[in-house]
């Protein structure tokens, strides 16, 4: 369940559209502060999965090649399989002549809602975190949650590293705001401009090794 998490979780924190939008958020109007309620409004997103789940299981883990952990691995397996036919999906229409101004085009809207007003409210901050959750690997994350032990704290570990590593670049770009916000300022613009640039290219990776490393390790512990 450890390495299962840690990994959804390095790709959750590595999405690039909520990069480019959290700079975006800490360049508008009281910045720090509306960074501070996209983070709180994405953490709650990922402890919400969480409860409902361990709510669900009554926090302990169904017995293996029981019902309730062969849908869990089904669904993981979904997921994998799903995540690499976007992946593919995405790679292919790439090669499109007019793919790259799209991609550019999708980009600044997601990264730049408000039209570049540097205005934006913390309830616009909120409902962007939350729309711009990478969905599909917290659905992941909630097939491996379905193993989580709470009689053991082990467990309580493993589920707050993994909130705290798929937040960790939304963390980083925060506290450097608030230590360093000039030289954060002008270099996580540059990040953003870099983003916007590799979007098409980080997405399709993601998402092919995401979708191939959950569609693995679901066939095989569902054949193990």
């Amino acid at each position: 369940m450890v390495l299962d998490l840690l990994v959804i979780a390095v790709g959750i924190t590595l999405d690039p559209l909520p990069i480019m939008a959290f700079v975006l958020v800490l360049s508008s109007y009281k910045g720090v502060w509306r960074g501070l309620v996209f983070i709180l409004a994405w953490l709650s997103c990922l402890v919400a999965v969480i409860a409902l789940v361990l709510l669900f299981t009554g926090g302990q883990p169904p017995p293996p090649r029981s019902a309730p952990s062969t849908a869990a691995l089904a669904a993981k397996l979904a997921i994998g399989i799903g995540l690499v036919l976007y992946g593919e999906y995405r790679r292919r229409k790439r090669r499109a002549p007019h793919a790259a101004a799209e991609a550019q085009g999708r980009a600044k809207h997601a990264s730049d809602p408000h039209g570049g007003s540097g205005r934006m409210s913390p309830w616009s901050a909120a409902a962007l975190a939350v729309f711009l959750q990478p969905w599909g690997l917290v659905a992941a994350a909630a097939t491996v949650v379905v193993r989580a032990d709470l009689s053991h704290f082990a467990s309580y570990a493993a589920l707050f590293g993994f909130c705290i590593l798929a937040t960790a670049s939304l963390l980083a770009a925060e506290l450097y705001t608030v230590f360093a916000p000039e030289a954060a300022g002008a270099r996580l613009e540059r990040l953003r401009t870099w983003l916007q640039e590799h979007e098409e290219p980080a997405i399709i990776v993601c998402s092919l090794v995401m979708g191939l490393w959950l569609t693995g390790n679901s066939i095989y512990q569902l054949t193990s």
